[in-house]
């Protein structure tokens, strides 16, 4: 687990608990009002703290819009970044692959 990421951009302890639950993600493309590309990331713990500190870190490295929804445990990015998020993820974050579902 790179350790640049965890500690500085995301709370060691939510890394941890992230890295030990090891949850399914899907990743997938929404379309919004007009037409707007949204990925959806899904399948993280329904922690606020864990969302909001993701859901920063995402917005930074891709340069993107986004927000959490707490009830739902999901984080929306404005734009199309299905590959480059599970790119981060497994980079950056540590995430096996093998937990990692990237939807058409």
């Amino acid at each position: 687990m790179p350790r640049q990421v965890c500690g500085e951009e995301i709370p060691e302890e939510l890394c941890e608990r992230l890295l030990v639950e090891q949850p399914l993600i899907k990743i997938k493309l929404d379309t919004r009002k007009f037409g707007k590309a949204v990925t959806v990331i899904d399948g993280f713990p329904n922690d606020k703290e864990l969302l909001k500190h993701l859901a920063s870190f995402f917005k930074k490295k891709l340069a993107a819009g986004g927000t959490f929804r707490e009830e739902e445990g999901r984080i929306e990015l404005q734009g199309d970044h299905r590959q480059r998020v599970k790119q981060i993820l497994i980079e950056e974050l540590g995430i096996n692959p093998e937990n990692i579902l990237v939807i058409s």
